[in-house]
């Protein structure tokens, strides 16, 4: 029970620390936050900080990561009768924007945060944590897939790779959209298109 619940408050820390890297990235410019500004807003030390994070980018990045758990978790959890596609939608819809961020509206997104994002992304630094946080959890969701279709090999590799292309592309269509585009929308016609098998668009 005790071990439970530190571990609990560990990954709400570690939750607090990525959001707080995401929100003062998007408000400042991602050049003008430093690590002692995230662990501050997050009311913690410097030093739990870094117990966490070895830089700002690993903790914005850690929010991929958590998405990409969440949805290989999702995935298990689908009744085991379900087709797979419609378990890895369902998984993927459910658990793709964590909430806070505001990505599960049909709504348009607040343009200033949107444009906020947009400068955030462009960072290489950024860019390259986050292609090494979805490495890191491609292995997690080949491993869900192989588990509920008891298959081995190359198989649940491209299907977790198929997952994780497919999220790319989604998030780069609605960082460049314009005027804003909704990314459930996004999402539902980028996985309608794989289901289907990518056939030639008419």
């Amino acid at each position: 029970m005790a071990d439970g619940l530190r571990e609990r408050k560990k990954q709400e820390t570690r939750i607090a620390l990525s959001w707080a890297a995401v929100r003062l990235a998007v408000e400042r410019g991602y050049g003008n936050v430093r690590i002692e500004d995230i662990a501050e807003e997050a009311g913690v030390s410097l030093r739990t900080f870094r117990n966490y994070f070895d830089s700002k980018a690993d903790a914005i990045a850690a929010r991929e990561v958590d998405r990409s758990l969440r949805i290989a978790e999702e995935l298990r959890a689908r009744p085991a009768e379900e087709p797979l596609w419609v378990a890895v939608r369902v998984a993927i819809e459910k658990h793709f924007a964590l909430g806070e961020e505001g990505h599960g509206s049909r709504r348009p997104p607040d343009e200033q945060w949107l444009t906020g994002i947009r400068l955030m992304m462009s960072e290489p630094a950024l860019q390259g944590a986050v292609a090494r946080a979805y490495a890191r959890v491609g292995e997690e969701l080949a491993a869900a897939v192989a588990d509920r279709t008891g298959t081995s090999g190359m198989y649940p590799r491209l299907v977790a790779e198929v997952i994780g292309a497919t999220r790319a592309v989604v998030m780069a269509e609605w960082l460049r959209a314009d005027p804003p585009r909704s990314i459930a929308d996004l999402l539902s016609s980028a996985l309608d298109q794989v289901e289907a098998g990518l056939p030639i668009p008419e």
